[in-house]
């Protein structure tokens, strides 16, 4: 295992992800956060702006600074952009050039197809040559591809929670991929840090809606890795509502059985029995965010539904911290030769 200390800067580090980035990586044993980024509080220190951070040494030494892919680059080994999509492409193409590695947590690199991005977000992708050479980064998935990649792309949030609960069974052929059904909730924080009125606390507390109907921009990707499973382009029925609570996602999966149901047990077991952040919750119980809220697991459970021959699948994770921040430094410690779990236990 490696144990030399990694040098990283987090550019955006102003909006929830980067904030959460930032207190993942002030713990990290084996890193140290040299540059953080942010237009809005350039020049003012870490621990001025995140007073949850005050007592930490580091955070009193770090100051805002602005945008310097130069600058930062020379003194980084790997950089994480914790930008909006379509800013984040731009900065990224900059660090490239440089040489340095790049862990994006927008959606920018997550979409091989610039044609699908351009559909899904509204706007060309501004570097898509780049497109060919990004890994998706989620390592349950595709742990090899990762640790030998230097621009990973860090899935989407919603994608995360679908994704994992759906890899196995389409792999083993037990359910039928043209008949899936997906309703997600999400708290707040999902949508960023943003002052639009439907993300007041007045308008979402004692709230419950559903929203990016019928075609969320999470979608493309949940498809693109449906496809790369099956081999085949695969619509999917993907529903997400918004709920009064901070961080957390629960999302609830309907699947028309195509194989014998008694293999199910076995098949989750043997994909993730040794995964160090999927939790098997069984017949037990059923996942809770409550349970995850600032770690990064994600907790699993399903049920098979004999009146209606159908597998359900649920999962639970924290949006913030496996849906984003918390899931890019368990990149980080794959493609560095770091234990998977440093930093994040």
């Amino acid at each position: 295992m490696n144990s030399s200390q990694t040098k990283v800067a987090v550019i955006g580090a102003s909006g929830y992800a980067g904030e959460e980035l930032v207190r993942l990586l002030l713990q990290h044993p084996f890193v140290e956060l040299t540059t953080v980024t942010s237009r809005q509080y350039a020049d003012r220190s870490l621990a001025e702006i995140y007073p949850r951070f005050a007592h930490l040494p580091k955070a009193q030494k770090l100051i805002f600074a602005e945008l310097d892919a130069t600058r930062i680059s020379n003194a980084s080994d790997v950089v994480f952009l914790a930008l909006p999509h379509g800013v984040s492409a731009e900065a990224a193409a900059d660090f490239v050039g440089l040489g340095t590695k790049i862990i994006d947590l927008s959606a920018d690199f997550r979409l091989k197809d610039e044609q699908v991005y351009s559909e899904f977000y509204g706007k060309k992708h501004a570097a898509p040559g780049l497109l060919k050479d990004a890994v998706y980064g989620l390592p349950e998935l595709h742990r090899e591809e990762i640790k030998g990649g230097s621009l990973i792309a860090c899935p989407g949030c919603y994608p995360t929670s679908v994704l994992l609960p759906l890899a196995p069974v389409l792999r083993a052929k037990v359910i039928d991929p043209a008949r899936i059904i997906v309703a997600s909730l999400s708290g707040v924080t999902g949508a960023g840090r943003k002052t639009e009125a439907e993300y007041l606390f007045a308008e979402c507390n004692e709230s419950v809606r559903p929203y990016g109907v019928p075609k969320h921009r999470h979608l493309a990707e949940i498809e693109q890795e449906i496809a790369g499973i099956t081999g085949k382009p695969e619509a999917v029925q993907f529903t997400p509502h918004l709920v009064p609570v901070n961080r957390g996602i629960v999302s609830t999966i309907f699947t028309d059985l195509a194989g014998k149901a008694d293999a199910i047990d076995r098949i989750f077991n043997d994909a993730y029995g040794r995964e160090p952040f999927v939790r098997l919750l069984g017949d037990k119980s059923l996942p809770d965010t409550k349970n995850v809220a600032g770690t990064n697991f994600v907790d699993l459970a399903w049920r098979i539904d004999p009146r209606t021959n159908r597998l359900i699948l649920m999962s639970a994770i924290d949006n913030l911290t496996k849906g984003t921040s918390g899931q890019a430094i368990q990149c980080m410690n794959l493609m560095r030769g770091y234990e998977e779990t440093a930093g994040l236990l």
